[in-house]
């Protein structure tokens, strides 16, 4: 039993480096803003048009960011949860994983 939760383990660190190589990409406001996070959730890259900056409303470009990485997250955790039920449906014995 103990070498099993020693393969789950191994093969849960195998995803998670895995998908911090892949990643979601996720926009607002038209594209104006995009938000680029990896598999694991973290966000790698944020992109803003040039034009939404020189429009000076502040409160709409944090509103388009703050949709972005929302959306980007939301993806990466869909991604996440996607490997680990692959993960969990190959197990010989019927139990949840933490998501």
């Amino acid at each position: 039993m103990l070498q099993l939760g020693q393969q789950m383990q191994f093969r849960l660190s195998e995803i998670q480096s895995q998908l911090a190589q892949q990643t979601v990409t996720c926009s607002a406001g038209g594209g104006m803003v995009q938000a680029t996070a990896d598999g694991r959730g973290h966000i790698r890259a944020i992109k803003i048009d040039p034009q939404v900056v020189g429009q000076g409303d502040v409160e709409m470009l944090e509103d388009l960011v703050l949709a972005a990485v929302s959306q980007a997250q939301q993806r990466a955790a869909e991604l996440y949860q996607a490997e680990v039920k692959k993960l969990a449906s190959g197990l010989p014995f019927p139990f949840q994983l933490p998501l």
